[in-house]
């Protein structure tokens, strides 16, 4: 049973950094495509970062110009996003998301069959 299990959000002021965490059970890494999309209160979910099991190779989000950074460590089956330069917009609820690797797409990991419960993360001074 694939399951998915965000941590890592929290409180932090403009302009700093955080690091979610995303432990992945219950399928191969390999096999899957990994993402993280957002979603704050009254607005769209919107896709942020994915990266290939198999490869390591990843896709961001044009809109985040380069802050945001997604990785994974196969020992421990986690995939990683890093948010830097983090700003008031940056607040929502972020969910870790997986497919398979022969449907998904890497730029829209808000569609993607399976998704962790989302952890919040709020941007305030």
């Amino acid at each position: 049973q694939v399951r998915l299990v965000e941590s890592g959000g929290g409180f932090v002021q403009p302009g700093g950094s955080l690091r979610l965490s995303c432990e992945t059970s219950g399928f191969f890494l390999d096999h899957y495509v990994i993402g993280w999309f957002r979603q704050a209160p009254g607005k769209e979910r919107e896709g942020v970062s994915c990266i290939l099991g198999s490869t390591g190779s990843t896709y961001h989000a044009p809109s985040l110009k380069g802050r945001f950074i997604i990785s994974k460590d196969d020992s421990k089956q986690t995939v990683y996003l890093q948010m830097n330069s983090l700003q008031f917009d940056d607040s929502a609820v972020y969910y870790c998301t997986a497919e398979s690797i022969l449907t998904a797409d890497m730029t829209r990991p808000a569609d993607f069959t399976y998704k962790g419960q989302g952890t919040q993360v709020t941007v305030s001074r």
